[in-house]
């Protein structure tokens, strides 16, 4: 009796050995991959936050958003919410509800530019990224720009009146020095390094445990039925699941791993960049705004139902080119 419990003491002692030493090399793997990948991503970053709050501080935002202005009135929509989503194609998320609060919208606007901006933003780096990954970048955004404008159509013609008035406006000290706002840019670049470095670095460490326990296919095999649904190859499973829950930019790392392996296929990932492009982020972009309360399932559902268009109209496409791949 007392030599099986030493038996079984030696095993478990041998099999904690194990783990560690595979969670260790996962967190090995993933580190390069991490930094490398960061820094791709803040090399667009950076100079695009940097000029657009330049940009902002001199009010050339607000000049190239009226721009946009008799566009936006044929979609029910007041020329000021253009600046919102101008800031948005820019920057991230964050960017567009600071604006929208110190704007006077109805709720019912503040729901068509929260759409549009969900599929829109962050324009550049997430472009660059879906490049990287089998689509060219003038596809990516044409169709991110152009579904933008025709979800809000489709939301100005079925939303329901809803009056509720959002925003507060706050007159600005308009004597704030550049050197001041210059500072209020390093200090919120600082953070956004941060959260990038990190966030990436665990995302990658994510991808290498599932993978090294074989985990990958626990949680995509349940989700073959939405796939097929969607029109999306089996095999872009897994990053569809990044995409959608941590966003383009965040997902980069992982997205590229896997096509540079050889595990997804340029064609397929060009395939998912079409759903993706159009729905993605599904979790702390929806929260931010679903807290200034808009409506998740108004969010959620056109954008989902738009991608999924989108994917079956690339697919028909590909097949009169006679490009079947899936």
């Amino acid at each position: 009796m007392r030599s099986k419990l030493l038996a079984i003491a030696v095993s478990l002692r041998f099999l904690a050995g194990s783990f560690s030493e595979k969670i260790l090399g996962c967190f090995m793997r993933a580190y390069p991959k991490a930094i490398k990948t960061s820094f791709w991503i803040l090399k667009f970053t950076l100079p695009i936050s940097f000029l657009v709050s330049v940009l902002n501080y001199f009010g050339l935002l607000n000049t190239l958003s009226v721009f946009l202005t008799p566009a936006f009135k044929l979609i029910g929509l007041q020329g000021e919410a253009a600046l919102a989503f101008v800031t948005g194609v820019f920057l991230n998320i964050y960017s567009v509800i600071a604006v929208l609060s110190q704007l006077t919208l109805t709720l019912r606007e503040v729901t068509i530019i929260a759409v549009m901006s969900l599929i829109a933003h962050n324009l550049i780096v997430e472009t660059a990224v879906q490049s990287q990954t089998g689509s060219q970048a003038w596809h990516m955004v044409a169709l991110r720009l152009g579904m933008a404008f025709l979800a809000a159509f489709v939301l100005n013609l079925t939303l329901p009146p809803l009056d509720q008035v959002f925003g507060n406006p706050v007159n600005y000290d308009q004597a704030l020095s550049f050197f001041a706002h210059l500072q209020g840019w390093l200090l919120s670049a600082f953070r956004m390094i941060i959260k990038i470095v990190v966030i990436i670095f665990l995302l990658m460490v994510l991808q290498e445990v599932l993978r090294e326990f074989n985990l990958i296919r626990v949680l995509t095999v349940p989700m073959s039925p939405i796939i097929k649904l969607l029109g999306l190859p089996q095999s872009t499973s897994f990053l569809w699941i990044i995409a959608n829950t941590l966003g383009l930019a965040y997902g980069s790392a992982v997205m590229f791993d896997e096509v540079s392996h050889g595990r997804i296929r340029k064609p397929e990932a060009d395939l998912l960049n079409y759903h993706i492009a159009i729905s993605h982020s599904n979790l702390e972009d929806l929260l931010l705004f679903a807290a200034i309360g808009v409506s998740i399932p108004w969010m959620l559902g056109i954008r989902l139902i738009i991608a999924a268009l989108a994917v079956w109209a690339r697919r028909w496409y590909l097949s009169a080119k006679g490009e079947v791949f899936i």
